[in-house]
């Protein structure tokens, strides 16, 4: 689980430096770093103590 979100938020990340800096998607396009974050801290959130 905890590798799946990584994966997902680096993708996230890299989804919205391209759609950012290459091919300028708008204000939208920040929805994908929100998302990045939640996905980060969602797992750090269900590591075990």
């Amino acid at each position: 689980m905890r590798l799946i979100l990584n994966l997902l938020a680096i993708a996230f990340i890299l989804g919205w430096i391209l759609g950012f800096f290459v091919f300028s998607a708008g204000f939208l396009i920040h929805i994908l770093l929100i998302l990045a974050i939640f996905a980060l801290i969602i797992n750090f959130l269900s590591e075990p103590v």
